[in-house]
């Protein structure tokens, strides 16, 4: 070692022993430190507010469901080919967690809420039901609520609607919904014994307010910029819908694709919540092609919060690509 080089050297330990030293006056990397910063238990809050066109839109959340090991619901996939695909994307292995991203958008003069949660079911456990909860934290009345739009009448969309007491969380909303999801939905033998807990919950919400319902058709633009899309496989009436605002658009994709890497990288996956499987596999390809290749952004129920990104194509399937939050505007 060189003069110069044990000159340096030495400096350097000075350095070292003077920040050293100065950290423990101003109270920096010390244990006593750490234990004197307490930080809160709970997360931020859960809704995340943007602008389309001239629209408001804000997403809330109802809470996460928890599907467990993803075999059950991923049809068709050997436990390699999903632990691969899951690992790539540095997922978990062992447990499916779905979100569930409310939208709620002011456009055209109208307040119009897209899907509506759980409610008060407990099937997923206990940390789904948090609508009312974000709504209220996002500043948001329930009572300014004009539209609820369902994109079908699943036990995990349509909850909502009514309150544990049987009163209307949404007093002054109009329901949309295609008449096709409604009427089978709300038939207990259409259902079936084996999902009687999706029929109690569709018959619970839907039926009181039939007289406030309107059914949707195919290419409808039923509100101010929104058009509904059907999508049909999921459910017999899966519907999604397009936003659009001043040049601005956004489809709002409901469950078209329930995961953003199982049902995208090998989109002919079937889902075990699918009615029809394989026709749901075939909307979801045909869907995610014309999304892509308008390069429209999408807003997916069950993705990663707040579920809004862009799809692509990548090799025979797709990939989920998440836009950044914007969590402060930028002017000029």
């Amino acid at each position: 070692m060189t003069h110069l080089d044990l000159t340096l050297a030495r400096r350097g330990l000075i350095a070292g022993g003077t920040f050293a030293a100065a950290s423990g006056l101003l109270g920096f990397g010390t244990r006593d430190a750490e234990a004197r910063v307490q930080m809160p238990a709970a997360q931020a809050p859960y809704y995340y507010r943007f602008k389309l066109g001239d629209a408001q839109a804000t997403v809330v959340s109802d809470g996460i469901l928890p599907l467990g090991a993803p075999g059950g619901a991923f049809l068709g996939l050997s436990k390699e080919d999903i632990d691969r695909q899951l690992t790539e994307n540095f997922l978990p292995t062992n447990n499916i967690v779905l979100e569930q991203n409310i939208l709620v958008v002011t456009i055209g003069g109208k307040t119009a809420l897209f899907d509506t949660g759980m409610g008060s079911v407990k099937a997923f456990g206990s940390t789904p039901g948090k609508l009312m909860k974000t709504l209220k934290a996002a500043g948001i009345d329930p009572a300014g609520i004009d539209a609820i739009v369902l994109s079908h009448a699943h036990i995990d969309h349509c909850g909502g609607i009514m309150s544990e007491r049987g009163t209307r969380n949404f007093p002054n909303a109009r329901i949309y919904i295609s008449k096709t999801d409604f009427d089978y939905w709300t038939n207990e033998a259409t259902v079936g014994p084996k999902l009687k807990a999706f029929y109690d919950q569709a018959h619970k919400n839907l039926s009181p307010n039939k007289d406030r319902i309107h059914f949707i058709k195919d290419h409808e633009e039923f509100l101010p910029g929104i058009t509904a899309m059907t999508a049909a496989g999921h459910t017999v009436g899966h519907t999604v819908f397009m936003i659009n605002s001043a040049g601005k658009s956004l489809c709002y994709i409901g469950d078209l694709t329930h995961h953003p890497v199982l049902l995208m990288e090998k989109p002919l996956t079937e889902f075990a919540y699918d009615t029809d499987p394989k026709q749901s596999a075939l909307t979801r390809v045909r869907v995610l092609n014309m999304l892509a290749a308008n390069r429209i952004p999408v807003l997916a129920y069950h993705f990663a919060w707040p579920g809004i990104g862009n799809v692509v194509k990548f090799n025979d399937g797709f990939r989920y690509l998440p836009a950044p939050m914007e969590m402060m505007t930028v002017s000029g």
